[in-house]
């Protein structure tokens, strides 16, 4: 992934990477329509789009809808890219394939809104700030056989993330993992999380995890 970040543009990463290689696996028909929410530079927006489908990408940050927008210009790619909180931006629509990379980063933080650049990762105390609202509003969103995409940090409770899909009535399961050494951001909270029993004090990696959710036919 080579594409353009503008200064204060979440970058893509590991975890950009391992969601790329599980969409690599989900059959995409021509003209499928999918959402890239939080697109950030537009990567994963970009390899939808390469294959044909027809992609709405969407991100809070003025700064990333730019850079997806010049991103998808340079690229040569009709993506559809809107700025707005989440699935606001798309009310009303149905997609066959949703991504999300959200923040899931657990913070210590007492704001109710993360600001700055650091709404590109912190997510409140347990990490969920942005994920429990995904659980929640993306089924709605899905046609039937809708698949949503969505990774995040094992730090952030998979296993809540199960929980709610599968309640929502979606097919839901862990489809990939990956360890990763910590960034700075987890290098500098590696005290605060393992006082709250996140982390052992040897812990010095993080596992990423993807979660795929089918809706029934």
């Amino acid at each position: 992934m080579n594409e353009l970040v503008l200064p204060g543009v979440y970058a893509p990463q590991d975890d950009t990477e391992l969601l790329a290689e599980a969409l690599a696996e989900e059959p995409l028909e021509p003209g499928a329509r999918v959402l890239d929410v939080g697109t950030g530079s537009g990567a994963l927006a970009l390899v939808a789009a390469r294959r044909g489908a027809h992609v709405t990408a969407v991100d809070v940050s003025r700064r990333a809808v730019w850079t997806a927008r010049l991103n998808a210009w340079l690229a040569r790619l009709p993506v559809r890219i809107r700025r707005g909180n989440l699935f606001g931006p798309v009310h009303g629509r149905s997609f066959h394939l949703i991504l999300a990379n959200p923040p899931y980063v657990p913070s210590p933080d007492t704001r109710p809104e993360p600001r700055g650049r650091s709404r590109a990762w912190d997510a409140g105390h347990d990490g969920r700030l942005v994920l429990d609202r995904i659980c929640r509003d993306a089924p709605a969103l899905l046609r039937p056989g809708g698949v949503l995409l969505v990774v995040h940090s094992a730090l952030s409770g998979p296993e809540r993330t199960l929980e709610l899909l599968r309640q929502a009535g979606l097919k839901a399961t862990v489809i990939r993992c990956r360890w990763i050494d910590f960034g700075p951001v987890l290098r500098g909270r590696h005290g605060w999380l393992r006082e709250r029993g996140l982390l052992a004090a040897a812990e010095q990696e993080e596992e990423l995890v993807v979660v795929r959710a089918e809706r029934a036919c």
